[in-house]
C-alpha cells in the first residue's frame, strides 16, 4: 500500500488529507501533528478569549474521531525534525524526545507560518504573549482567569490586532493599539483604516499610530512598552500581534528553494523541486492571477485550496491551483471590511493604469427599517476596463463579505466592470435594491472611464 505522509495538521494539511483519501482511498494517508489540536480553527482565537465561543472544542473543525474515520492515522505531539528526500524519510520527535523515521512514498509539507518575533526586548516575561496557537490561547485565558488585567496593550494593528483588542474591551479592560505605521489594518486604504479607527474608539480602545515598540520592562506591577522618542505606554498584559513568516527551516535543511518573502517555492500542482514532495499552506509562496510574481497571502482560505491541491497530485491527480486574488474580511465590533483583489497603488506598481471610484449608499432600500450605510471603492484598468479589485465597510449583517465575493468572483472570470451591471443578483427590499450597491458602483466607475 502507498504510503502518503503529510507533515502538519492545520488547514492545508488536513485538506491533503482529505482529498487524497477521496481520490484514491488505496493511499495508506499519515498526519504528523506537532501539538494535540488537529484541524482547530486558529482564526476562531480571539473569539474564545473574549467568551463568545465558551468551549475551546468547539473551535475543532473535526473531532480525532472523524479524521481517524476517514482512514487517515494521527501521529499527534509529533515533531518533524529531519527530512531525508534520498532515502524518502522523515524523522519525527515526541513530546518525550524519542524518535523514529517514517518512510513515504510521497510527501505534504504543511508547516504553516511562526508569529514574527519583532526585535522587541523583554518578549519572553510573564505577562507577554504572542497569539498563534491553542497553546497560546490557553495561556492568555489564565493570565485573564488568575490575574485579570485591568489594562492591556496590544502591539500590532493586524487582523489579530483588531480582533484582540475587540475581545479585550469586551470584557472591559482598557486597551490600548499600537501600531508602527501611519495607519491601522494596511491591508485596506486609510479611508477604510480610518474607519476601523474611529469603530474601535467608540468601543473604548486607545489607538497609537507611529509608535515602534523597542522594549517591554517591567515596573511598579505593570509592563511598560517603550517606543522611540521616550514613548512609553503602561499595562498589565502585553499582546504582540506582529504578523507571521513562513515556517521554512524544515523543508530548507532538506534542499527546497525559497520564492516570495522567504516562503518555500512551489509550482502551481504544489510541487517542490524535490522529487515526490509537495508543499502548502503558510509556508509556501502563492501564485496571484493579477501579479505576473508569485507573492506571500498567508490565508487559511488559500492554504485549503493549495492544500487540497497538493492532496489530490500527491496521489496521481493533475490538478492546478487556481491562484489567489487575496479576499479576506474581518469584523471589528459592529463593523465589517472587506477587499479583493489589488488596490490602487498595488494595481499600478504592477503596471496597471487604475482607475478608482467611491460610492457611499444603502446595503437596502432605505424605505425598508435598518438600512446602513454601505462604503465601496471599486479599482479597474483604465485602457481595458477590467475589475482589478475592490474594498467594502459597512455595518455587520450589511452583507459586506458576500458583495466582496462578487467582485472575487469577477476576477477569477476576468470580467470588465461595465459587465457586473449585466450579473443577474438577487433584490428584495430588506436586503438590496434592483440595482446592487456593486452595480451601482460600477456604473459610476464606468460614467468616470468616459470622462477621462
Amino acid at each position: 500500500m502507498p504510503h502518503l505522509l503529510i507533515i502538519g495538521g492545520s488547514d492545508a494539511g488536513i485538506s491533503a488529507a482529505l482529498r487524497a483519501r477521496e481520490v484514491d482511498a488505496s493511499w495508506q494517508v499519515t498526519m504528523v501533528v506537532a501539538d494535540a489540536y488537529p484541524n482547530f480553527s486558529i482564526c476562531g482565537l480571539p473569539y474564545f478569549l473574549s467568551g463568545e465561543v465558551a468551549d475551546w472544542h468547539h473551535l475543532a473543525h473535526r473531532t480525532r474521531a472523524d479524521i481517524e474515520a476517514v482512514g487517515i492515522h494521527l501521529l499527534l505531539d509529533h515533531t518533524a525534525t529531519h527530512i531525508d528526500p534520498g532515502a524518502k524519510t522523515v524523522t519525527v520527535q515526541d513530546r518525550q524526545g524519542g524518535t523514529q523515521a517514517i518512510a513515504y512514498d510521497r510527501l505534504v509539507i504543511g508547516t504553516g507560518a511562526t508569529p514574527h518575533r519583532p526585535a522587541i526586548a523583554g518578549l519572553d516575561q510573564e505577562g507577554v504573549y504572542l497569539l498563534h496557537t491553542m497553546d497560546d490561547s490557553f495561556a492568555v485565558k489564565r493570565h485573564l482567569e488568575e490575574h485579570p488585567p485591568q489594562s492591556a496593550i496590544i502591539v500590532g494593528a493586524g487582523y489579530i490586532g483588531l480582533e484582540m483588542a475587540e475581545a479585550l474591551a469586551s470584557k472591559g479592560i482598557a486597551t490600548t493599539l499600537l501600531q508602527r505605521g501611519a495607519q491601522i489594518h494596511p491591508s485596506v486604504d486609510a479611508v477604510f483604516g480610518d474607519r476601523i479607527a474611529a469603530e474601535l474608539g467608540r468601543h473604548g480602545v486607545q489607538i497609537v499610530t507611529g509608535a515602534t515598540a523597542t522594549q517591554i520592562v517591567p515596573h511598579d506591577g505593570q509592563l511598560h512598552v517603550v517606543g522611540q522618542a521616550d514613548q512609553r505606554w503602561a499595562a498589565e498584559l502585553v499582546l504582540v500581534a506582529t504578523g507571521v513568516q513562513p515556517a521554512t527551516a524544515l523543508a530548507r535543511a532538506a534542499g527546497v528553494p525559497l520564492g516570495a518573502d522567504g516562503a518555500l517555492r512551489v509550482t502551481r500542482t504544489m510541487a517542490t523541486t524535490l522529487p515526490d514532495v509537495f508543499a502548502a499552506g503558510d509556508c509556501v509562496e502563492t501564485h496571484h492571477r493579477l501579479l505576473a510574481e508569485p507573492t506571500y497571502l498567508p490565508l487559511g482560505t488559500t492554504a485549503h485550496k493549495q492544500g487540497r491541491v497538493a492532496g489530490e497530485n500527491a496521489v496521481g491527480g493533475h490538478r492546478l491551483f487556481a491562484g489567489s486574488v487575496g479576499t479576506q474580511a474581518v469584523k471589528v465590533c459592529d463593523v465589517v471590511v472587506a477587499r479583493t483583489g489589488l488596490l490602487e497603488h498595488e494595481a499600478r506598481a504592477a503596471g496597471y493604469d487604475p482607475l478608482s471610484v467611491d460610492l457611499t449608499t444603502w446595503d437596502h432600500k432605505v424605505y425598508y427599517p435598518g438600512a446602513r450605510e454601505l462604503v465601496l471603492r471599486l479599482t479597474g484598468d483604465r485602457m481595458s476596463g477590467r475589475v482589478l479589485g475592490a474594498q467594502i465597510l459597512g455595518a455587520w449583517g450589511s452583507e459586506v463579505a458576500k458583495r466582496i465575493d462578487i467582485i472575487a468572483t469577477a476576477l477569477y472570470q476576468d470580467l470588465r466592470i461595465e459587465q457586473l451591471s449585466d450579473l443577474d443578483l438577487s433584490y428584495t427590499p430588506p436586503l438590496s435594491s434592483p440595482w446592487d450597491p456593486i452595480q451601482m458602483v460600477a456604473q459610476v466607475w464606468c460614467t468616470q472611464q468616459r470622462m477621462r
